[in-house]
């Protein structure tokens, strides 16, 4: 072939996938009773805004086509069933958008039908506290990369520990007060480099393209939603393409990724991505201490045995390797880089090598009946943390610590859901766990002025059980919606944890609506959870110390109340007031201080000795003002006023280490033409409080040769507070949509204009020309120690392809 021909070719084939088609999306799927599973036949589904509709068939099948590219609003009604809406499906012309719709029957009797989808998610065991978030809320969230975690900073309540960190905070409670499920599968990990004991880390595991939504509880915890203080997220994975096989692919700043989705015959199909970062490179570029690499995979197979029975098995893991930079340049050039190049020798001597992988496989079986279904969900998560330090990053030196840990959970759940007349809903169920847990410690830790060695290893077997029981009922034409709640947890750890009475957890939530769009609303609970693995198997003298101890479950008592304005355009504005009040939390002896106060940075939480004689409070209120998608246009006004307090030894009430005050939040966007769209986020968080360093006992010789940086002076807990944060985030998205393929270009900008907070100074040794610390002359049992700013803050923007074919 001659090079002219081959030319011609080249742009023939360019000219015709770059070819955009005539209107070919389609909106297709379901309309369906989600007790019975029985279809809705005859319902009106329409697009918001818009005479563009269909109706369901016999079968409750509907089919929209001709659809220009874009995003859309679905309404679905019909006369007898409450009123639903989807928001924010993506339509393009390279696949169909599949969205099956539930539609519940509604008690209400009128004399006239009047058709009004309230937008925002809300259930009788939740009538507040509950915001349900779309995946493309969390797919253009300005500086959320796409990662959940990041996503739910917009909303009241949530505070952060920093932004290269994704540690929960909510409503003044701990990283460890968190629950996450998928599907109804428990899964305990959902971030790279997890800190075991808590729940935060850098990256999520879940890849956003299996996310159809999320539910996100900051109070009023359904009674199936057990072990959560703070707060339970319930993603729902999204299942795969029914029709044909299609792929998505995405080259971001840090990882690349890929999904794959498709049918399996005419009765399955499936979903799966993996994902691996190249973070490493980008970090040895740049001269950092660190060379992270993360890798995640996850799966979900639906099969459909026939109308009345499904079976749903899901997947996810991560391969996580912490390294470190000992290759990295130690003199500094310029003066100006002096103190990065000492930074990054401090954290060279005090970082671990850090190995961690885990995973969760489940099952759930779904049995419909004629008002009623029954769900058995059975699990399997696996957790492997490997950590170890040697002295000046010599291998086979001197070893300061070595960590081997494994937590393994093995869960069977099993509920029903009985709907009787009159709008009375029960669920019911009961749950048990087999648990494992492994621990080999070595470490060299402060204690006053000397050093204790932990040296064990613990093999521990336990069981946890437990039931629950939910009724709700709405009176008056629905103007009232009540529900009372009820579950008891136990585990055969100890004698004090055992009996499920001792653990009873009541509930109850109430809704009023003064009006169509006005409703009062109220809750009040009393909550339990198990300590973490780490303090339950901690050993000492080959005894479980912390049993001996008496710890057990930790007791928190919930009261909110709130008020909820909804409006006609997709958008609503709720004022809510929240009181926690903390009993039985894990206590540090060694340290004196309540774990509560802990578990916001990397390695393990609780792998010490504890008690359970914390005691603390929360409260504050939240102001949320939102927008969902309307004529183009979304957007987040939330304010949060709080206090997160916990007794000191002397009883009286401190700051805790999640102490964020006030937080506001400012999010929006707007699509524009020839699909560009622009959103923003600033956002401004009062500094959390910090403990000052004991700089004397920092300096003793054997303590800085252990541990390489300051130790805490817990006499004044929290006594000094960090410098306010604020900032300001933005997301550039433009899209192509083709005959058989989409493109998407995204730029995103976190902390657009650079602020730099300043953090706690660290403490690090004065050294010699060698690097060597320097005794202190007027004292030979200590170093000479000074202070290192430690300012955080950097401007990280992330530019990214995102292909679906």
């Amino acid at each position: 072939m001659s090079n002219k021909n081959l030319l011609l070719l080249l742009v023939l084939v360019f000219q015709s996938l770059l070819s955009i088609a005539q209107n070919m999306g389609i909106i297709k799927g379901r309309i369906y009773d989600p007790i019975s599973n029985e279809p809705v036949p005859f319902a009106n589904v329409v697009l918001q805004n818009t005479t563009i509709g269909a109706t369901s068939d016999e079968n409750g099948n509907y089919e929209i086509g001709n659809l220009k590219p874009g995003l859309y609003n679905l309404q679905c009604s019909f006369v007898g069933y409450k009123p639903y809406t989807t928001f924010e499906i993506q339509v393009s012309n390279a696949r169909a958008a599949i969205i099956d719709i539930p539609l519940s029957p509604n008690a209400e009797t009128l004399k006239e039908v009047v058709i009004q989808a309230k937008p925002f998610a809300r259930t009788e065991e939740s009538p507040l506290s509950l915001r349900n978030i779309g995946v493309n809320e969390i797919k253009r969230n300005p500086g959320g990369n796409r990662d959940i975690s990041k996503a739910i900073q917009s909303l009241p309540g949530v505070a952060t520990t920093g932004s290269f960190r994704n540690d929960i905070l909510i409503r003044g409670g701990a990283p460890s007060e968190n629950r996450f499920f998928i599907d109804g599968i428990e899964i305990p990990t959902i971030n790279h480099f997890a800190t075991q004991g808590s729940s935060g880390g850098p990256v999520g595991i879940i890849n956003v393209d299996f996310v159809s939504e999320v539910d996100f509880y900051s109070g009023a915890f359904p009674a199936t939603r057990g072990n959560s203080l703070s707060s339970v997220f319930d993603f729902k994975f999204k299942e795969g393409n029914p029709d044909r096989l299609t792929f998505n692919g995405i080259v971001g700043a840090t990882d690349i990724g890929a999904t794959l989705d498709g049918p399996i015959g005419k009765k399955t199909n499936f979903i799966f991505s993996a994902r691996r970062s190249y973070l490493q490179f980008l970090f040895a570029a740049l001269q950092l201490p660190i060379l992270p690499t993360y890798n995640d995979f996850q799966f979900k197979v639906k099969h459909k045995i026939n109308d009345k029975n499904s079976i749903t098995f899901l997947g996810i893991g991560a391969i996580d390797n912490f390294k470190l930079n000992t290759d990295i340049g130690t003199e500094a050039k310029t003066a100006e880089d002096s103190l990065s190049v000492e930074a990054n020798k401090l954290l060279l001597e005090n970082l671990p090598i850090n190995n961690q992988w885990n995973y969760t496989i489940g099952a759930k079986y779904t049995n419909f009946r004629k008002n009623s279904y029954t769900n058995v969900v059975l699990s399997r998560s696996h957790l492997n943390n490997r950590a170890y330090k040697y002295r000046n990053n010599i291998e086979n030196g001197e070893l300061l610590f070595d960590y081997v840990s494994e937590e393994i959970e093995n869960k069977l759940r099993v509920e029903d859901v009985i709907r009787y007349k009159n709008d009375v809903k029960l669920t019911y169920g009961a749950g048990l766990d087999l648990v494992t847990y492994t621990n080999s410690t070595f470490q060299k830790v402060p204690v006053a002025d000397s050093i204790f060695t932990i040296d064990y290893t613990n093999k521990l077997n336990l069981v946890k059980y437990g039931a629950f029981a939910q009724l709700s009922k709405s009176f008056f034409n629905n103007k009232l919606a009540t529900s009372v709640g009820i579950r008891a947890d136990g585990s055969s750890y100890s004698k004090e944890m055992s009996n499920p009475l001792e653990q009873i957890s009541p509930r109850l939530s109430l809704s009023y609506a003064v009006s169509p769009i006005i409703s009062l609303n109220f809750n009040t609970g009393m909550y339990y959870q198990l300590p973490a693995y780490t303090i339950l198997g901690y050993k000492e003298g080959n005894e479980l110390v912390n049993k001996n101890n008496g710890v057990r479950y930790t007791r928190c008592n919930h009261i909110v109340g709130g008020i909820e304005l909804n409006t006609k355009r997709n958008s609503r504005i709720t004022v809510e007031g929240y009181y926690k009040q903390y009993s039985h939390y894990p206590f540090s002896i060694q340290k004196g201080i309540s774990l509560a106060n802990l578990g916001a940075d990397f390695g393990v939480i609780g792998n010490e000795q504890i008690n359970s004689t914390s005691e603390g409070r929360t409260y504050g209120m939240e102001v949320l003002v939102q927008q969902k998608l309307f004529k183009g246009f979304y957007g987040i006004v939330s304010y949060t006023l709080g206090w997160s307090q916990f007794k000191e030894t002397n009883g009286d009430y401190a700051p805790s280490a999640w102490d964020a005050r006030h937080i506001i939040s400012l999010t929006g966007g707007k699509k524009l033409g020839k699909n560009w769209e622009l959103g923003a986020r600033f956002r401004f968080s009062s500094g959390l409080p910090f403990t000052p360093f004991d700089r004397e006992t920092t300096a003793l010789i054997p303590i800085w040769n252990a541990n390489n940086t300051g130790i805490p002076d817990y006499s004044r807990l929290n006594d000094e507070r960090g410098q306010a944060f604020h900032g300001l985030d933005f997301r550039i998205d433009k899209k192509w949509f083709f005959k058989r393929w989409n493109l998407n270009l995204f730029l995103d900008v976190q902390n657009a204009y650079g602020f730099k907070s300043q953090g706690q100074a660290l403490l690090n040794t004065v050294r010699d020309a060698a690097g060597s610390p320097i005794v202190n002359p007027a004292d030979p049992t200590r170093y000479l120690l000074k202070e290192l700013p430690n300012e955080n803050g950097t401007t990280i923007p992330s530019i990214g392809i995102i292909v679906e074919l």
